[in-house]
């Protein structure tokens, strides 16, 4: 299962300020657009697969200074909206449906403060078989209905009421199937997917919302969510990992660092290629979201890995950082050896680490000192290395 997202970015929003204050999920709350906090959100999650984002051709610019220095938004797709919502969540289907995505979850810009909580309930459902799946509170408010003239005619029970939200998630081909037959029937008047679904004869399931997913509609509400985010500001989830390693030297022709082969007179024992820093690294990044250490994912016993290269480890421990959400933002390696020296290839060492990573090359340290002759490294008994990983698992809330 990989669950894309369609967010729908593509109204006018007139009920949120004058024209000149420009569409309501470009409005800044918290000192950043309200589309980037939602945008956020799903790029952190660790779920999310493709993201499809439905813009007005008119905001292309305010659209890319949204997303401007935001971590992963090369993932994001682009298409435009149509005049209504209908049309525009219809071409966010259809670009969905040229990547792998094999479910959607389609979500209101405006919605800045999904958590990933509630993503989690949405998608286990999706996971056990649903086709449909509708995030929604239960109605609190005694609910009245009145004539023209304002006259309360009846007060309606409330019971089995339900308060929609997004995102709306569904297996993909079913609800692009359901909104191309409801387009060729002339329906343009569902208010939201589920009823589009409900309409095709597909089973919509609930599950609990979040009271916290609230919609920016009016100015009232981007100037309470603004408020909100100024006292209770977000926290980057930023968590270190570090890593140790060490091999000993034997006779030889040289030892590879960082996966980079240096002649020299003694090379580094080990199962693998012996890299001792690519291993602390592996290390350091694993220990970010509590992932074991390298010898759990390739144990030294198992002789697939007899000889193989170190930047298959660090390339998996980087996969499942990802997996769990994670951004990798910082690499740093310190080697402790006597010889052989560093320095003349470190901006290879570097730049593999950048290749490996998927992160700038200004993001990757290389440092190199000795052991001033003492102990085992003094002795050119063997090589250490030192590694500390730093990544951004979403946000905490303060």
């Amino acid at each position: 299962m990989i669950i894309g997202t369609v967010i729908v970015a593509a109204g006018r929003g007139e009920r949120a300020g004058t024209p000149q204050e420009g569409p309501k999920q470009y409005r800044r709350i918290g000192g950043e657009p309200v589309i980037r906090h939602t945008l956020r959100q799903f790029l952190t999650w660790q779920q999310a697969g493709p993201i499809v984002v439905v813009i007005h051709p008119d905001d292309q610019t305010l659209f890319a200074e949204a997303c401007e220095n935001l971590a992963e938004a090369g993932r994001i797709l682009t298409t435009f909206g149509g005049a209504t919502r209908q049309q525009s969540v219809l071409e966010g289907l259809r670009c969905l449906s040229q990547t792998d995505a094999t479910h959607v979850m389609i979500h209101d810009a405006a919605r800045p403060f999904i958590g990933h909580d509630l993503l989690n309930r949405i998608a286990a459902e999706l996971e056990s078989g649903e086709a449909a799946v509708l995030p929604a509170l239960p109605v609190t408010d005694t609910l009245k209905r009145a004539g023209l003239d304002a006259t309360v005619e009846t007060t309606v029970a409330r019971a089995g009421l339900w308060a929609a939200q997004t995102p709306q998630s569904f297996a993909l081909p079913a609800i692009l199937d359901a909104h191309l037959r409801a387009a060729s029937s002339d329906r343009h008047d569902f208010t939201d997917d589920a009823s589009i679904a409900e309409w095709a004869g597909i089973p919509v399931r609930l599950v609990e919302g979040s009271p916290d997913n609230v919609k920016l509609t009016l100015r009232r509400d981007i100037t309470m969510a603004d408020e909100k985010l100024s006292r209770h500001p977000a926290l980057p989830d930023v968590r270190t990992g570090n890593g140790y390693d060490v091999h000993q030297l034997v006779e030889g022709d040289g030892v590879t660092l960082c996966g980079v082969f240096m002649p020299h007179d003694q090379k580094l024992s080990g199962h693998s290629d012996a890299d001792v820093a690519l291993h602390a690294l592996t290390d350091a990044l694993l220990a970010t979201c509590g992932a074991g250490d390298i010898g759990d994912h390739f144990p030294p016993s198992d002789p697939q890995w007899k000889g193989a290269a170190s930047r298959i480890f660090l390339a998996h421990a980087a996969e499942i950082v990802r997996q769990h959400g994670g951004i990798i933002t910082n690499a740093d390696v310190s080697i402790i050896a006597e010889a052989p020296k560093v320095g003349p290839h470190r901006e290879a060492m570097r730049q593999n680490l950048s290749d490996i990573l998927g992160i700038s090359i200004d993001r990757c340290s290389i440092k190199a000192t000795t052991n001033e002759k003492i102990g085992f490294i003094g002795r050119k008994e063997g090589i250490a290395a030192i590694a500390t990983a730093t990544v951004v698992y979403g946000v905490l809330s303060s």
